[in-house]
């Protein structure tokens, strides 16, 4: 991960209040030293608001609304997970468009946790391998989906992880998929 280079890829981060914090931060960090420039696109403007585990956590500010984000303008998604965010992303009709924008042009996408809610909502689970949070299996599944209990699997274009534990290979192998999508567009 210390020899990828991210110069000039442009990462949107898409949340809403009730994001996992560490499944954001984390990746965003990595993304970030490898030098890429992550964006916080959400349906709030302003600041969202973390779950920190158990309770709420801190406040973040939102870079893009998602009325005024557009894919093209991205190079890369990131979905971080927890139970409330993608439970209400995937309820938003311009959330899911703009997931589905980056599916639809090869784009990479990672996601973790809850995440893959909206990827099914998106309609793009279907054939995919992807890992997430348990309580998905039978979601994953009914969209056509392989669910599989690994810390980190890529599947094309999309890089999926279980749970925060897993966050080291997560972000190891978005920045390998990442890069891929860097030296493509460089």
């Amino acid at each position: 991960m210390a020899n990828a280079n991210l110069k000039g890829l442009k990462v949107a981060i898409l949340v809403t209040d009730g994001f996992e914090q560490v499944e954001l931060a984390e990746p965003r960090k990595a993304l970030d030293r490898a030098g890429a420039t992550t964006s916080v696109v959400s349906p709030k403007s302003g600041r969202v608001r973390g779950w920190n585990f158990t309770d709420w956590g801190d406040e973040i500010p939102v870079d893009v609304s998602l009325d005024r984000a557009r894919p093209d303008d991205f190079d890369a998604l990131h979905l971080p997970g927890g139970v409330m965010n993608p439970d209400t992303l995937r309820m938003l009709p311009k959330a899911v468009a703009f997931v589905k924008a980056f599916f639809d042009a090869g784009k990479p996408v990672a996601v973790i946790c809850h995440g893959p809610w909206t990827v099914i909502e998106a309609g793009t689970a279907r054939g995919r391998r992807i890992a997430s949070w348990p309580s998905l299996k039978t979601d994953l599944r009914n969209a056509g989906a392989e669910w599989v209990d690994q810390e980190v699997v890529v599947d094309g274009n999309l890089v999926s992880s279980r749970k925060p534990d897993d966050i080291p290979a997560f972000n190891r192998e978005m920045i390998g998929l990442f890069s891929r999508q860097a030296v493509a567009a460089g």
